[in-house]
């Protein structure tokens, strides 16, 4: 039984290292896509501050050509004001003129707030394009070291399947069955006793049953139903008897009071 029970413990240690590489290797994948994401969401920064300069530029273009023609406007009505004949339409004229004017002067006021907004997503691009190439050359790091991690995670996951492999051939089919039936369920198929309790669940064992694992006996936990056994080397050590003290031993000598000292 002692024999059983030392392939089960290395086997749930090897089991317990496979599905730690196995954890190791599925989390790699989702590094190097964070790592995609941060990167894919700098690029998509960098492509809206580049289209908002666009707009900008294409606004100030229209306001350009409109500004223009309310020049060109004011200069025909001001040309016309020489040809008048009534005071009323020397008064439309100076209207038209005032209004061109006053067209003039809020459309420069839009192009002059055009071009702030302008200066500052130059600033806001130059920032996103630097972050776009710190994050693309992360990206690559993260990549290289993903393949590296992997490569080497593999090496590992085969030396220890065939270790696994080699353990789980030495066991009977019966328990194998039975252990693999546990793990799949708790976690873990066995567990050590210690100090009357199942170290799986932490739950208290019977006397009984406590006893028989110290006999050597391979058991079922009543909590867990986990496969429960008692190592000897994990106990704790008896105290080393002290010696007996005889009666007074030990004790400090007193010295006799001196009268009339």
């Amino acid at each position: 039984m002692q024999a059983l029970v030392e392939q089960l413990v290395k086997l749930q240690a090897l089991e317990l290292d496979r599905t730690r590489l196995l954890h190791e290797l599925r989390a790699l994948p989702a590094e190097v896509a964070r790592a995609q994401a941060s990167l894919a969401a700098a690029q998509q920064k960098s492509a809206d501050a580049s289209s908002a300069l666009s707009r900008e530029e294409n606004l100030r273009t229209k306001l350009e050509r409109e500004i223009e023609s309310h020049r060109q406007k004011a200069t025909r009505f001001r040309a016309q004001l020489d040809d008048v004949k009534t005071p009323e339409q020397a008064a439309a004229i100076e209207h038209e003129v005032q209004f061109a004017t006053a067209e003039i002067d809020r459309l420069e006021n839009e192009e002059f707030a055009s071009l702030e907004r302008t200066e500052a997503k130059e600033a806001e691009l130059a920032l996103a394009r630097a972050q776009v190439e710190l994050l693309a050359a992360s990206l690559e790091t993260a990549q290289a070291s993903a393949a590296a991690q992997t490569r080497q995670l593999q090496i590992e996951l085969a030396a220890l399947d065939e270790d696994r492999q080699k353990v789980r051939g030495l066991i009977d089919p019966a328990w194998l069955a039975r252990f693999d039936r546990l793990a799949s369920a708790r976690g873990t198929g066995i567990a050590r006793a210690d100090n009357q309790q199942c170290t799986g669940c932490r739950m208290g064992l019977r006397p009984q049953t406590w006893n028989q694992l110290r006999e050597g006996e391979l058991l079922t936990c009543d909590s867990c139903s986990r496969l429960i056994y008692w190592d000897p080397a994990m106990a704790p050590q008896p105290k080393e008897p002290q010696p007996a003290t005889a009666p007074g031993q030990g004790r400090p000598i007193r010295k006799p009071s001196q009268a009339g000292a």
